[in-house]
């Protein structure tokens, strides 16, 4: 069995941003309401627990975890016990006072949203005027206070024409990478999928090629989360693709903002992905027996269904993210929507194809359990 690596820690459920394609939901927060926030005790005791256990690193999202009405503490905390940081954020409230505060402890690492070269397309896709100026700023605060954040932007239609633009601005700002991300039919991604603007399956092979591309004439590290089956080997195994950026989920554990342990984001609103909760039961027990975690462990990779049960990257890619795949099909063994999709168009590389008989494992006692949960 794997060792826990790493907490997602997911501290509030607001946000301040309207993003199309956030596949939590997360809540707009207003000044009339005040979405769900982690209780700072019960962080403080998880982050206690996982010490014990030898995680490496706590990640910070959301919502937007800068809005936690006490990420003071929430930050106190991570530089007390001593355990590598991750923030995940839109940057917006990356002031200069909260740049301080996150200069103290020991940021592993800090990655900042931007879904366009400019204020337009950022702000389509965030849903709020100004946001574009404010991430842009707080990009340009972290890098003066040396903390390297790096970038993360969602390939939409919209968008997949300024991948260029955004590494050319994000080198400008002092950031030291950048990912592009797939977006996710899940959600409020669901309807943008429905809506078209997703882009084409076919172009999102080939940007593959422009971000090796790229690569090669920037310093920064790019990277681009299309799962390695479309990828050549040079493309994660070399240092132009910086990686296959495999599903983390056998090293991985989600806290929820009300205190749950689940199955890292996907597990919001979802009461069978649901393994206790940090305030009382033990931490080491849920890694260890959750029933859902000892199927996977027990099933990986071979179980995997439909043209994922098939590839010969199964291995490495483990379903690109098995959350995501629960939260579109509630099957843990579906296939990933790209891969099913790039199939469905006969775009899926046959080079990477292996035929198996049958159509992968039939649904085992997590499945039954779920069944019973929604039923």
């Amino acid at each position: 069995m794997n060792r826990l690596n790493a907490l997602y820690c997911f501290i509030t459920r607001g946000c301040n941003l309207r993003c199309r394609h956030c596949y939590t939901g997360a809540r707009h927060r207003t000044d009339e309401m005040h979405p769900q926030a982690i209780d700072t005790g019960l962080f403080r005791d998880v982050v206690r627990q996982a010490k014990q256990l030898g995680v490496s690193y706590v990640k910070l999202s959301g919502g937007e975890p800068l809005l936690h009405p006490r990420i003071g503490e929430i930050l106190e905390t991570a530089g007390r016990e001593r355990i590598g940081l991750v923030l995940s954020t839109n940057g917006v409230l990356c002031t200069p006072s909260l740049v301080r505060e996150l200069s103290r402890i020991r940021l592993r690492g800090v990655s900042v949203s931007l879904d366009g070269a400019d204020a337009e397309t950022h702000e389509w896709v965030r849903g709020e005027t100004g946001c574009f100026a404010k991430a842009v700023q707080g990009i340009r605060t972290l890098a003066e206070a040396g903390l390297s954040p790096s970038i993360g932007m969602v390939v939409l239609r919209r968008n997949i024409r300024q991948v260029k633009a955004v590494v050319d601005l994000a080198e400008s700002l002092g950031a030291s990478s950048v990912t592009f991300n797939l977006a996710q039919p899940t959600g409020r991604g669901a309807a943008l999928f429905d809506d078209g603007e997703f882009p084409e399956i076919r172009d999102l092979i080939e940007l593959d090629g422009l971000v090796r591309e790229l690569s090669r004439r920037t310093p920064l590290a790019l990277s681009y989360t299309l799962p390695p089956a479309f990828k050549p080997l040079g493309g994660f195994l070399g240092a132009a693709g910086r990686g296959y950026g495999a599903c983390g989920i056998l090293s991985v554990l989600g806290v929820l903002s009300d205190g749950s342990l689940g199955l890292c984001g996907a597990a919001e609103g979802m009461p069978e992905l649901i393994f206790g909760h940090a305030g009382r039961d033990d931490l080491e027990a849920v890694w260890r027996h959750a029933p859902l975690l000892e199927e996977i462990r027990e099933g990986l990779p071979d179980r995997f269904k439909g043209i994922c049960g098939e590839c010969l990257m199964r291995s490495l890619c483990q379903g690109r993210c098995i959350a995501q795949n629960y939260y579109r099909r509630r099957d843990v063994w579906a296939p990933h929507w790209f891969c099913e999709e790039a199939d469905r168009q006969g775009l899926f590389p046959e080079a990477r194809r292996q035929r198996r008989h049958g159509e992968g494992g039939k649904g085992g006692r997590f499945q039954a359990r779920a069944a019973a949960v929604m039923s």
